[in-house]
């Protein structure tokens, strides 16, 4: 326990003390996201610093290798796809600075290049255990290909898509990684652990500067980059050697961004409108129409959040 609340330290501390100098040097490079009147989704009042995502990059990666030593193809696998994530998130951001879209087209592309280094490198969704039969249910290999491409794709999104009030996404992060460090210490998995606990620090450092009114953002680079390290904890963790039942336990620990974003593409394409298109109607923009201020929305959500969290806890336990 005590090599986990090292991690924990080191990846808080490191991306604590990043954030500030990251953040002197965004405005020097004009990398700022800057107030829009005419987009709803904007709703900060002055320019913020996009520069988040490399000090919680930094922190989480360096702190991982450095207390584990683990430097295998599933971590490089790990590490490239994060380096993919970061990279086409700043070109997005970089859009963004100056009023832009940037096409979702290469965003796609390499976020799924992303999943399928995790793929090939051995970190895969293989099948089930038959409840009936107690027979372990091995998946051919196309459906592991397609199952796994699907849930790090969609993770990876639904916590980018989820960003979008101060502390939310960061917040939001840090109880699905909780919830998967809790059930990945139940199993005796020791890197989904590790991998969980060095997300947390890192979330939670970021919040530091990220809560209301937020001092920093970590854009798109950031956001997905955590989707993408929570996709693939989930898969190397609660989703091995998983019976029917348990297959819920990391959709639960997800469940804010993973059940909002799903109502959301049902209703875009329902009313004809692309499904990738940003908007406003993510339930904290939801919750914010209805009244609620923005403090009040993203703890209602990390309330919700929690209770799904313990609610996965508790269904493995069920199992247990």
């Amino acid at each position: 326990m005590i090599l986990y609340l090292y991690s924990f330290l080191l990846s808080f501390l490191i991306v604590y003390l990043l954030i500030p100098p990251l953040g002197k040097l965004a405005f020097r490079l004009d990398f700022v996201d800057k107030p829009r009147e005419d987009v709803e989704r904007k709703l900060h009042r002055k320019p913020i610093p996009l520069t988040a995502s490399y000090a919680i990059f930094i922190g989480f990666f360096s702190s991982y290798l450095l207390l584990t030593r683990d430097f295998s193809y599933e971590t490089g696998a790990l590490f490239l796809g994060g380096v993919l994530l970061l990279a086409i998130g700043t070109v997005d951001d970089w859009y963004k600075t100056k009023g832009k879209d940037f096409p979702a087209l290469p965003k796609f592309a390499v976020q799924v290049s992303a999943a399928i280094l995790v793929f090939f490198s051995g970190i895969s969704f293989t099948g089930f255990v038959n409840p009936f039969s107690g027979d372990y249910v091995l998946l051919p290999i196309w459906l592991q290909f397609i199952l796994t491409i699907l849930w790090i794709f969609g993770v990876t999104t639904v916590i980018n898509f989820s960003d979008g009030l101060d502390g939310l996404a960061g917040g939001l992060s840090a109880i699905s990684a909780a919830t998967l460090f809790i059930v990945a210490l139940t199993k005796g998995q020791t890197t989904s652990a590790m991998l969980s606990i060095t997300l947390i620090g890192a979330a939670l450092a970021y919040l530091r500067y990220n809560k209301p009114p937020a001092k920093i953002f970590m854009g798109d680079a950031g956001a997905t980059f955590l989707g993408f390290i929570l996709a693939v904890i989930a898969l190397d963790g609660a989703f091995k050697q998983a019976t029917v039942l348990s297959l819920f336990i990391p959709v639960l620990a997800l469940g804010v961004p993973i059940f909002d974003n799903l109502f959301v593409v049902i209703r875009r394409f329902l009313q004809g409108k692309a499904i990738y298109e940003a908007d406003a109607s993510q339930v904290h923009y939801r919750l914010l129409r209805a009244g609620l201020s923005g403090k009040q929305a993203v703890m209602f959500l990390y309330l919700i959040s929690t209770c799904l969290g313990l609610s996965s806890i508790i269904l493995l336990l069920l199992q247990g």
